[in-house]
């Protein structure tokens, strides 16, 4: 039976340009594009390791409906050709470590900002959709955060849930480097947008809200590098897995919002597949029902753990370490990130479903299965020697 978009129309076969396909968002992307659509997908990343598994053997069912293409879109001339015979491009590209926004500026900001503008230009000057991948980040702090602490209208949503088309975007000052990252993303936002005001450029902006799930971020030393520091969820799977207290920077009293990666991706299915919907938007995709501080966070993950994994908790669970410690100087954060759903709800009747106890229960099944014997092993090897 012929698929269809929300309006009834049939929706015909696409070829897609997915940027970053071997990351975690675009694995998980990728696999729902071949077990339900018809699409062809054209995956250019430098690994493909979490991909490996849709691109062999021949057997597939999808066989030759994805093609990896292995290509640094820093600097390869093949990326307008790809982009130029897809009907979409999605990007999926970024440096988006917090870690990595304090010691490597640049980096960060070149990664998220410069290496994006030839995709924004290849797809604009050949009428190619675009969708591309923001961050929740670039809401920076909530104006609930600059009230007295007991101020009544820290209680008012209009101070702390964060609006696609209303909501400020405020950073700290500039010698925070921790907001190298959401300005980079803040700026390349607004090309995008400019692009579509000016020369017509078919767009989708995403802003993710802590997208977790198997597969996500890295563990340090076992699919990551060793002095890696990854986000908050790998980190404290990390020392989970390593039987180590968890470590909560600043008393962990930044409060978060986290959605299964398995809902997440059928906002963006909804997106490729209703452009008409989609086209001129900007959408938040987060769970506003998991809210949780990063204490909470680390306590309900410590019993998830202990659940799938049959292990009692270590005696000392959780440390507090200061955020200059942990990231280094210039790091800064925002307090809360709430999405409001308004306007993905109305564009695409899209609501997430999976509560976060059951997410983190997924993704921590899949953690203990695919990386305790390899943590084993890397915990044994000094002691060997």
């Amino acid at each position: 039976m012929a698929r269809v978009d929300l309006d009834g129309n049939v929706i015909n076969p696409m070829t897609i340009c997915m940027i970053g396909a071997g990351g975690f968002i675009g694995s998980h992307l990728c696999e729902k594009l071949m077990s339900e659509t018809p699409h062809t997908v054209l995956a250019v990343d430098v690994y493909n390791d979490k991909i490996k598994h849709l691109l062999e053997p021949d057997s597939l069912p999808w066989n030759g409906r994805i093609q990896f293409h292995r290509l640094n879109i820093k600097n390869d001339s093949r990326l307008e050709g790809l982009i130029k015979c897809s009907d979409l491009t999605i990007n999926l590209a970024a440096i988006c470590t917090p870690a990595d926004y304090n010691t490597r500026p640049l980096d960060t900001i070149y990664s998220n900002f410069i290496d994006a503008l030839p995709v924004v230009k290849y797809c604009s000057e050949n009428n190619k959709r675009l969708i591309h991948f923001s961050t929740c980040e670039v809401y920076g702090k909530t104006i609930g955060s600059f009230l007295p602490k007991d101020s009544p209208l820290r209680q008012d949503p209009a101070y702390y849930i964060l609006k696609e088309d209303t909501s400020p975007c405020i950073f700290g000052s500039v010698e925070k480097q921790r907001w190298s990252y959401a300005c980079a993303k803040q700026l390349i936002e607004r090309l995008i947008y400019a692009e579509g005001a000016e020369n017509g450029l078919e767009f989708t902006i995403v802003r993710p809200f802590n997208w977790i799930g198997p597969r996500m971020d890295f563990i340090p030393g076992i699919d990551g590098p060793s002095e890696g520091v990854p986000r908050v969820l790998a980190c404290f799977s990390n020392n989970l897995l390593r039987r180590e207290p968890l470590k909560l920077v600043d008393g962990g009293e930044s409060q978060r919002t986290f959605i299964y990666i398995k809902d997440a991706i059928e906002a963006v299915l909804l997106m490729i597949e209703n452009p008409a919907r989609a086209s001129g938007h900007i959408f938040n995709v987060g769970n506003p029902n998991n809210e949780v501080t990063v204490r909470q966070l680390a306590e309900m993950m410590t019993q998830v753990y202990s659940k799938v994994s049959g292990e009692d908790s270590i005696e000392t669970p959780t440390i507090d370490v200061s955020s200059k410690e942990f990231y280094g100087e210039g790091y800064d954060d925002s307090d809360k990130r709430i999405p409001d759903m308004t306007i993905i709800n109305k564009q695409l009747g899209w609501n997430p479903k999976t509560s976060l106890w059951d997410l983190l229960e997924s993704t921590l099944t899949y953690q203990h299965r695919t990386y305790a014997e390899a943590i084993k092993q890397a915990i044994a090897k000094p002691s060997a020697n």
